[in-house]
């Protein structure tokens, strides 16, 4: 049932409208009109793709994406911000967080409430160390590859290429894409390692010898 505000409403809207229609009238043509001489958008799209086929454009263009998409894979951004280690530093990460809705399985039984906190350690292990590198500074490759085996730890690369040292070295390596995990772990230098430490994951950010 409509209440007396909704009638309201509608006879101002109706006013409106008729208030509108009853105003407007045809004055005729005001100044005097061109024709519209700018081609079509899409036509000349199209005109520009096929002189692009037609002179090899396309077949260029594709073979440059590949290229530059390639690269991007072999050596990727280097991880901004990310320095050299000079002064040792030790801190703790906590990776509880706050459940912000009601989670559900598909029956409807309840995962997790609104406002619970979650701790991912509870219910899995980190039983291997994650190490940040710099991938192009070699006293830092050589000393992660002397003290951690591929069953030890993930070696993380923040710079250089992953590829071509999985290729030289016959091991697994890692990239810190956009510094996801160095941005989440508060790491600022490297090298640096991560170890589950209980309910906490230990963090340390490593002075090798010879850095002044």
């Amino acid at each position: 049932m409509r209440t007396a505000l909704d009638l309201c409403v509608m006879f101002a809207v109706s006013a409106l409208l008729t208030s509108s229609v009853a105003i407007a009238s045809d004055h005729g043509v005001v100044g005097q009109a061109f024709p519209i001489i700018e081609p079509d958008l899409l036509t000349t799209i199209e005109a520009r793709l096929q002189r692009l086929q037609a002179t090899g454009g396309i077949d260029r263009m594709n073979a440059e994406f590949a290229k530059r998409s390639e690269a991007r894979v072999r050596r990727p951004k280097p991880v901004a911000g990310i320095t050299t280690t000079t002064e040792p530093r030790s801190w703790a990460y906590d990776p509880t967080i706050v459940i912000e809705r009601d989670v559900q399985d598909q029956k409807g039984n309840y995962i997790a409430r609104a406002g619970q906190t979650v701790n991912p350690l509870d219910f899995v292990a980190v039983h291997q160390a994650l190490v940040f590198v710099d991938g192009d500074d070699a006293a830092q490759m050589e000393w992660a590859t002397s003290q951690y085996s591929d069953m030890k730890a993930k070696i993380i690369l923040v710079n250089g290429s992953p590829i071509e040292e999985m290729t030289n070295r016959k091991r697994r390596f890692y990239f810190d894409q956009e510094g996801r995990l160095t941005g989440k772990l508060g790491i600022r230098h490297t090298p640096a390692v991560a170890v589950q430490n209980g309910r906490v994951l230990k963090l340390s950010e490593i002075k090798l010898k010879g850095i002044s």
